[in-house]
Order: C-alpha cells, then structure tokens, then sequence
C-alpha cells in the first residue's frame, strides 16, 4: 500500500508543479478567493507561494508515511531532511524560473538562445546531483545504508514524477520563423 501513499500524494505535487508554470493570465482568471493568511512580517502570501507551501509539506508527509522511523530516527532525520529540501527547493525554483523563460521565448529560439537553454538545464541536473552527494554522506551518518537508500528512492519517484509532468508541458524548442533550426540561413 505504500505506492498508493506516493501516488496520492503526487497528485497534489503534481498540481502544485502545474500551477508554476502556467502563464500568469491564466492565474489570474482563477475563481479561487484571495488568501487571507497573514505571514508574520505582515505580508499577505499569494496562492502561488501557499500552494508551494502546501506541496512541499505533503512531499514530507510523503516520506514521513513511507520511511517508518523509530522516535530516534525520527528526530535526527528531520532537521537534515530539512536542510536538503532548502537547497533542493532552491534548484527548483531555478528550474522553474528556467522553464517560464523557456515558455516565453520557445517559439523564437536564436542558436546561442537554444544553446543557453540547454546548458542551463544541465547546470540545474548538476546542481541537484552536487546537492545529493553532498548530503548523501550525512543521511548514512544518521541512517542505515537501507534507510538511506529508501529515502533517496523515495526523493527520485517524487521529483521524477513532477519532472514527468513538467515535461508534457514544456513545447519543443522552434527556431525564428525562415531560419533553420541551427539558426542559419
């Protein structure tokens, strides 16, 4: 039943993932009421960062339900978990900042603007494998290599699953009308 925890739960991923790429016209015709939460600094967030929130939190929730920790475990799981996720979610709101960019000029692609793009999707891969290896060592340090390798298994059904999705989304770069596709002539 543990797949069917994952499963779920990837839904709700998944439409946190959706909703940060649609175009922000599209956003804006929602029929969703305005939040109402205030952050502590008197801020009121938009619906955009609670979604994100709410995302993040049953992505943990996700790992919490299929990890099974002792009370120990537990508590010297979390705070490394935590500090992983901080700089995996800095990786993707790279990535999503990369593929709105993407979106707006795909249609339009000059050969250095097509060439940015993939190098830039390959830095954001390099990054999120330079985060791993960086925290793998310290996950083994307070878990069982088992354990250890759950929870990274767990962490690449989820992020492949959202860039699944992400990339039914995302069009196909296309050249300026009359060139060809490397820019030429």
């Amino acid at each position: 039943m543990k797949s069917a925890k994952i499963s779920v739960a990837v839904a709700v991923t998944l439409l946190c993932g959706f909703a940060l790429v649609v175009p922000a016209h599209a956003q804006e015709q929602s029929a969703a009421p305005p939040p109402v939460a205030t952050a502590p600094d008197g801020h009121t967030p938009s619906q955009k960062q609670l979604d994100i929130a709410a995302a993040r939190a049953e992505r943990k929730a996700i790992v919490g339900q299929n990890m099974d920790f002792t009370a120990a475990e537990a508590k010297a799981f979390w705070p490394l978990y935590d500090r992983y996720e901080a700089q995996m979610d800095k990786i993707d709101d790279w990535h999503i900042r990369e593929v709105k960019d993407f979106a707006r000029h795909y249609t339009n692609l000059s050969a250095a603007d097509a060439a940015k793009k993939l190098d830039e999707t390959l830095a954001i891969a390099q990054a999120r494998i330079n985060v791993q290896k960086k925290f793998i060592p310290k996950f083994r340090a307070i878990l069982s290599q088992v354990q250890t390798t759950r929870f990274f298994q767990i962490d690449s059904k989820l992020r492949a699953l959202v860039q699944c999705q992400i990339a039914q989304m995302v069009p196909l770069a296309q050249a300026p009308s009359g060139t060809q596709a490397d820019g030429n002539l």
